[in-house]
């Protein structure tokens, strides 16, 4: 038996024949959204073209998600058949772009009459111009209508009087020919015609994981400038006293506000001020035995005083709250509250809701685990629970809860750890209605892991830079994340140590080690944090040789800190310089335009940042160089492209170093450079375009 010949499906209309090949930036085929922040024109770049020697017109269309109004720019053409077009959102929330394109056959027309010398030729494709012309008159009103009517009406009459011409003459009327050559290339009648073209065979960018709501059509998530550009700095309450001995309160965090702002950061990040669990609370230094007065840890969340919409009673109220809340923003700075969707053994959740945990053979809960390292205080949620449907609501009414208490920025604790498909519901549902918050992913683990929490909806993500000391790794890192597959949707944020992080590069390391970290950190990433004040004031105690955990870590006990105006024993002054200049320089805003160069020496790392007008002008750009060697002096030759810079064509230009006020005059090409970490291991240098 001969095979069965199936039929053929013939398209919608075989005579759609221009093609929209791809449309970047796209994610995972229109799967997940791209992200910019508010303010930021987004590029788009279009691979279209058409058979043939025809002309294609191609256009770039957005609109606000929900919105029917479409906007639409004339994208311009590059090589290769790539296009480009950019818009600007106008404020934050979620849109939607695609790419159209179609054969312009006037265009076509116009392009191959420039090209016509010979005189019946040109008389010929001026009637067929004319009657384009009408077509286009035929889709116009008002002014423009009989603009182009009169047009088309002139050229043919022109052609066809000139076309009566024996063609052994048409020499003798070569005045005439260039004449009807001019009226057919009218560049405003061209002009015209263009705003009025025949679209009946247009064709949209087709993608095979856009859904069928929004067919062709790829997200944007446009978040607010925070997003995209912050200084972030994190403190325990209960440590904030300034009484040794006693528990501090948020009342005594708002008494802290102006050090922090002195400080110049945007963002005051607070872990858990939720009621701590006694049940199995770890005692100092994560010790299974507390002793009495232990304070436990923030992360075991939920006692008989309350849950996760609770405040701890020993910090105050949540009237208290409200009230650092709104003196924390009559200074410029945001409160990042942490959200750590597990439980303490006695959280309210565990009686009222004991389906939504998992229970072991001998009746008890499941607790957290990452064998060997167990976590007696802190009860995981189920997510493969029945009830999933009742606990995702449940959780996400955690975030609408401290939303009303002014609260725009969450830091999320290990988000790895739950269900993605809540993450990407979750996340989606509060931007609905709150477009303004922002959520910080503390994952520190698998890159495809926290890549995918990025695509799902989280704003920054915590990075591997705490682990990048050497040359070579802070550049493929930082390469990675600027210019590499991620950067239209993961927004990374530097922290060069956490509560839970005491990297080995800082175990009992000298001033100049923090002060390398910390100008690495906040000039290589657009966000940065530090955990504090054992950053300012340089706390480097492990619990033990080559753990990553502080000796009497504020996780498990209160820390009274002394806040030293001295400014060798506190980074207090430095820090606040570092954050004015991030401040007030542009080029640091962002990590789109990172750059490396050379220096012939591995102990020192050169790279600049810029920021660019629409037109492609440098208006801002600063230049880095640090010795990563905290011992010793070091020397190299820093080799840099001018041009890049903004200040290209010069015999030489101005380099004024932001952190010691001195002025350079610099080259394109080699410039010596010795930095002596006695002194100050870095140049933050300012290039005047």
């Amino acid at each position: 038996m001969p095979p069965e010949i199936k039929a053929v499906t013939l398209p919608a209309d075989g005579r759609i024949r221009a093609v929209v090949d791809a449309v970047l930036p796209c994610v995972d085929g229109g799967r997940f959204a791209v992200k910019r922040v508010e303010g930021e024109a987004v590029e788009i770049t279009a691979h279209a073209f058409t058979d043939g020697h025809d002309q294609v017109r191609v256009r770039l269309c957005w609109r606000a998600e929900g919105a029917p109004a479409v906007e639409e720019v004339e994208m311009t053409p590059l090589f290769n058949d790539d296009w480009t077009g950019r818009f600007t959102p106008p404020g934050p929330g979620r849109y939607r772009y695609t790419v159209c394109a179609w054969v312009d056959h006037f265009r076509a027309w116009r392009v191959e009459l420039q090209r016509r010398v010979d005189a019946a030729d040109i008389l010929l494709a001026a009637q067929a111009g004319a009657a384009l012309g009408e077509e286009a008159a035929a889709r116009a009103a008002g002014a423009d209508k009989k603009a182009l009517g009169q047009w088309a009406k002139a050229l043919r009459k022109r052609a066809l009087a000139a076309g009566r011409t024996a063609l052994d003459q048409m020499d003798q009327i070569e005045p005439e020919i260039e004449a009807i050559k001019t009226l057919a290339l009218d560049p405003q009648l061209a002009e015209l015609a263009a705003r009025y073209p025949d679209r009946r065979f247009e064709t949209r960018f087709s993608a095979t994981s856009v859904t069928a709501e929004h067919p062709g059509e790829l997200p944007l998530v446009v978040d607010r400038e925070r997003a995209g550009f912050s200084a972030w700095y994190e403190m325990f309450p209960r440590s904030a006293s300034v009484d040794e001995g006693r528990h501090g309160t948020l009342n005594d965090v708002a008494e802290r506000l102006p050090y922090v702002a002195q400080m110049g950061f945007d963002v005051l990040y607070l872990p858990p001020i939720h009621p701590i669990g006694r049940s199995k609370r770890k005692g100092r230094n994560n010790s299974l035995t507390p002793e009495p007065g232990d304070v436990g840890s923030p992360w075991a969340i939920g006692a008989e005083e309350g849950g996760h919409k609770d405040v701890l009673p020993a910090l105050g109220t949540l009237a208290d709250f409200r009230a650092l809340v709104a003196k924390a923003n009559t200074l410029g700075i945001e409160i990042a509250l942490d959200i750590a969707f597990q439980c303490a053994p006695d959280h309210p959740y565990v009686k009222q809701h004991p389906e939504w945990f998992r229970w072991r053979p001998d009746g008890s809960v499941q607790y957290a685990e990452n064998p060997p390292k167990k976590y007696q205080d802190i009860y995981p949620f189920n997510f493969e629970t029945d009830d999933w449907r009742a606990l995702w609501l449940e959780l996400k009414s955690v975030f609408e809860h401290w939303i009303a208490q002014g609260v725009k920025i969450f830091r999320v604790d290990n988000p790895h750890t739950k269900a993605f498909a809540f993450w990407e519901w979750c996340i989606a549902e509060i931007k609905s209605r709150h477009p303004e918050v922002l959520f910080l992913a503390e994952a520190f683990t698998r890159p495809k892991v926290m890549h995918r929490l990025a695509k799902l909806g989280f704003s920054q993500s915590y990075t591997y830079f705490t682990w990048r000391n050497n040359k070579a790794e802070l550049t493929d890192y930082f390469n990675e994340l600027s210019h590499g597959f991620g950067h239209d949707y993961f927004r990374p944020n530097a922290w060069p140590n956490t509560p839970d992080i005491l990297n080995e590069h800082l175990h009992h390391a000298p001033r100049q080690v923090f002060i390398t970290r910390l100008l690495l950190a906040a000039t290589l990433s657009a966000n940065y944090g530090i955990y504090g004040p054992a950053y300012e004031l340089m706390e480097g105690r492990p619990r033990a040789p080559g753990s990553e955990e502080y000796l009497d870590s504020e996780k498990y006990q209160i820390r009274h800190w002394k806040l030293e105006p001295d400014q060798y024993a506190s980074l207090h002054t430095l820090i606040g310089k570092l954050n004015a200049i991030r401040r007030v320089h542009p080029a640091l805003h962002s990590n789109a335009q990172l750059r490396f160069f050379d220096t012939g020496n591995p102990l020192l790392i050169a790279y600049a940042k810029r920021a660019l007008a629409g037109d492609g002008m440098v208006t801002s750009a600063v230049l880095t160089i640090v010795n990563l060697d905290a011992t010793f002096r070091q020397t190299g030759w820093v080799h840099i492209d001018a041009a890049w810079l903004g200040v290209g064509g010069t015999e030489s230009f101005e380099a004024f170093d932001l952190l010691s006020a001195q002025h350079f005059h610099w080259h394109d090409g080699g410039n010596f450079v010795i930095l002596d970490p006695a002194e100050m291991p870095a140049h933050i240098l300012r290039i005047k375009p």
